[in-house]
């Protein structure tokens, strides 16, 4: 098998403040790391949870239903929807939280640089969800194609905040894929089907799924590295639908690879714990790799450790070119005991491959 001296961290990582990851994962991690996140602390700890603290804040927009429920005793559950007669137009969304952070923790960033402590050849990764994402994740069905594109304005806009406070050969750009893999897959989360506003046909949904991705793309300029994290969810630190096989992945790469007009720095792919068989792997084969763009499996898991790594690893081998090591999502929601554990499992498997 060919692994790569390469790890990726997919965003979130538990531990306090910026600081403390910058200086934990360069640590363990530095020589064998591209980018570095800041492991998106604070209110960013259950991904996008978060966002619906700004959407309260925005007129024209309510929630669904009279008495809230609550995700981990913070994160208000109900979904909300586009207030009847409101024109979408009119929406103004807050800031959403997303550049105040970045250009906070590159500050951090750039000192402990300076210092020695990060590499220099480490860049600072930024980790976005697609504005699909959230709006589907939150919004009711008969809402989310009118929010749609008030929101990646919005989150554009953040990612334009982010390009000018931040010199771009220090930035990479992470798009977080997931929700786009439970609309292609009519995926059920806590008892809700997965509905797509893109279409009905399979074809529509992954056209929709791949014209959104290009946008990604194309919002980030040449001289800032650009990457997808691929992803089937994590409620809980479980998919919400577990893939038959990589052939959603390879149907969304192969439309990012042949439209995208810029290039597409890496990719980052889940592998679940119980696939170390060729079928998983098989339709990878089947994608056109651009030269120069990183693949990293995520194919590490903590209740198999180094020899479950290696043998989906020695599989995938024979369907994908070289790749890099990570986990299957990022780990910060997990417990605060397991985090030095998984960074360590990162150089372990490579060390040892």
């Amino acid at each position: 098998m060919t692994i790569l001296p390469a790890a990726h961290l997919v965003g979130s990582i538990n531990l306090p403040d910026a600081e403390t990851t910058f200086r934990t994962v360069s640590e363990r991690l530095g020589p064998r790391l591209h980018r570095l996140p800041d492991g998106e602390v604070g209110d960013r700890y259950y991904w996008i949870q978060f966002q619906k603290d700004y959407f309260d804040r925005t007129a024209g927009l309510s929630r669904v239903g009279e008495r809230p429920f609550y995700i981990r005793d913070r994160f208000d559950a109900r979904p909300l929807s586009l207030d009847e007669g409101f024109e979408p137009e009119r929406l103004v969304f807050p800031t959403l939280g997303y550049a105040e952070a970045a250009i906070d923790s590159y500050a951090t960033f750039a000192r402990l640089k300076s210092e020695g402590i990060i590499p220099s050849a480490v860049r600072f990764q930024v980790s976005l969800p697609t504005p699909a994402g959230v709006v589907g994740s939150f919004f009711i069905q008969s809402s989310r194609a009118a929010v749609e594109p008030v929101y990646e304005r919005a989150l554009f806009g953040e990612l334009d905040r982010i390009l000018e406070a931040i010199p771009h050969d220090q930035l990479a750009i992470q798009w977080d894929t997931a929700l786009e893999f439970g609309l292609l897959d009519s995926a059920e989360i806590r008892g809700f089907r997965l509905t797509s506003w893109f279409g009905d046909s399979h074809e529509e949904i992954l056209a929709g799924v791949i014209e959104r991705g290009l946008r990604q793309a194309a919002a980030v300029p040449a001289d800032v590295e650009v990457g997808y994290h691929l992803c089937y969810g994590d409620v809980e630190e479980q998919h919400f639908t577990e893939p038959t096989d990589a052939g959603r992945l390879a149907e969304v790469l192969t439309g990012l690879f042949a439209g995208a007009a810029r290039p597409i720095t890496w990719v980052h792919l889940p592998v679940p714990i119980d696939r170390h068989d060729e079928a998983y792997f098989a339709p990878l084969a089947t994608v056109d790799w651009p030269d120069g763009t990183e693949i990293y499996l995520g194919l590490l898991h903590h209740e198999d450790g180094v020899a479950g790594a290696l043998r989906r690893a020695a599989t995938a081998a024979a369907f994908v070119p070289p790749f890099g090591v990570a986990t299957e999502c990022g780990f910060g929601r997990g417990p605060r005991d397991r985090t030095e554990l998984l960074l360590d499992l990162h150089e372990a498997v490579v060390s040892a491959a």
